[in-house]
């Protein structure tokens, strides 16, 4: 059983992904992208939530990465944070990285006393694009694999979207998608990571949130995407908040009416029984 703390190379042979033109030395520089564990040791099999901290995918937050995982074994689950690749990779790095992460939890889940049947994934802003793409884009692992981890489902039973990065259409976040395909993106590929588009009835529950006056991300993301799943017949809950700055995180210092959605999330976590 790994400590507390540990993490895990998410590809220790060959990594795929693509960079940036003029930019290999640069990517080579950048740290592996690892899986940082926080298991919680008390015997029992736990649902597991990978985060996903934002960044514009030009950096990570801090403040959106460890503390959110000890809040998570707060309420009694396992959690993981994804150090995944950001600028100057591109799209799929990233996604690759995500659903490595949850397929890496997958393969060891009696292990670390994972229930295998309750992974989810939550992300942060550009980390929330992320986590509405692993939700989105689920597969079910290359039965044919040599790797045993790629063999695994990528497949998430719960999403929790937090002010999140979605829609390249309405009112997209224009820096987030430069870093993730370039100045100049192929149009159908834009098109799928437009994520309003390509939610399915596959799609996992979803907890989404944001706030009315976020003014890096606009509230019109969550809104697409919560119609999205409505359309889909997707279960979701969905919580605007009148007022807070981008970013955030759990909120715990911030005197308005955001700092609540960790709460409402919690309480949403016990009706699907994860807690």
């Amino acid at each position: 059983m790994p400590k507390k703390g540990d993490s895990i190379n998410l590809w220790p042979g060959a990594m795929p992904g693509t960079v940036a033109a003029g930019e290999e030395q640069h990517a080579r520089a950048l740290e592996t992208p690892v899986a940082k564990l926080f298991l919680l040791d008390d015997g029992l099999v736990h649902p597991l939530m990978v985060v996903l901290p934002g960044g514009g995918y030009c950096c990570r937050a801090p403040h959106e990465a460890d503390p959110v995982a000890e809040w998570f074994n707060g309420l009694g689950m396992h959690a993981l944070v994804c150090h995944y690749r950001v600028f100057p990779w591109r799209h799929p790095a990233p996604l690759a990285d995500a659903q490595r992460a949850v397929r890496l939890a997958r393969e060891h889940a009696a292990a670390w006393r994972v229930d295998a049947a309750r992974i989810g994934v939550l992300g942060f802003s550009a980390g929330g694009h992320l986590a509405c793409s692993v939700a989105n884009f689920g597969d079910d692992g290359d039965a044919a694999a040599a790797d045993a981890v790629a063999r695994q489902s990528s497949r998430v039973q719960a999403l929790v979207s937090c002010y999140a990065v979605v829609s390249a259409v309405k009112q997209p976040h224009r820096g987030s998608f430069e870093n993730l395909l370039g100045k100049s993106p192929d149009p159908e590929v834009l098109q799928r990571l437009s994520l309003e588009s390509s939610v399915t009835p596959r799609n996992p529950p979803a907890f989404i949130w944001h706030t009315a006056d976020d003014g890096s991300v606009p509230v019109a993301n969550c809104l697409v995407y919560a119609q999205a799943l409505s359309d889909a017949k997707v279960p979701f809950a969905l919580h605007v908040y009148p007022h807070a700055h981008h970013g955030i995180g759990l909120g715990r210092d911030f005197p308005g009416t955001a700092r609540e959605w960790t709460g409402a999330c919690e309480t949403w976590f016990h009706e699907l029984k994860w807690v």
